[in-house]
């Protein structure tokens, strides 16, 4: 588990996969922003159980669990991947759930665990995270958090009936080790 002020990140047990599988798959929560493509239950629990196993895995590594309140719920999801199989890129990815759960600061808390974990677990000397350009909301949560923006990959992702361009986002182990505690 890896404690933040407000959230956890923990890996998805049994009981949470109902649930975020039907968030992977809802059009309205990971779309309109990125890939929607329906799964089955038993492929994304297959996927979920094998990732810890797999750097390239994109499925959920961990659930975002909000700390407040009577109990813990979960929230969201978080993952990261190896992007490229030359480059050394390790990128990562977020999901909110609930909309009621959003703008509130649990997926920049999460994805700043994230990244820290990422950081002091390995070698790596850079972090990177897409989101399609139109995303505002994914794309301030990186810059909060000290990502610079590096470029646009044109026309890169498929979704809702056209191509949309990519905004690709970096921070290396120097920026994060410099930037403000509280980013």
């Amino acid at each position: 588990m890896i404690d933040g002020p407000r959230v956890r990140l923990r890996p998805p047990v049994a009981a949470d996969l109902p649930r975020l599988f039907d968030w992977y798959n809802d059009p309205e929560i990971v779309a309109p922003f990125d890939r929607f493509a329906v799964d089955t239950f038993t492929d994304f629990e297959a996927a979920v159980a094998a990732a810890p196993a797999d750097p390239r895995s994109t499925a959920p590594r961990f659930v975002i669990e909000r700390r407040q309140g009577p109990e813990p719920r979960v929230v969201g999801l978080v993952g990261h991947y190896e992007a490229h199989p030359v480059l050394e890129m390790t990128d990562v990815w977020y999901v909110l759930g609930p909309t009621a759960e959003r703008r509130q600061g649990f997926g920049s808390e999460a994805v700043g665990l994230l990244v820290t974990h990422l950081f002091r677990a390995s070698e790596r000397v850079r972090v990177g995270a897409t989101c399609d350009v139109e995303n505002e909301p994914s794309w301030r949560l990186l810059e909060r958090l000290g990502f610079r923006r590096e470029g646009t990959l044109r026309s890169a992702l498929f979704h809702h009936g056209r191509w949309h361009d990519v905004a690709v986002y970096g921070v290396t182990r120097a920026e994060w080790a410099a930037r403000p505690a509280s980013g």
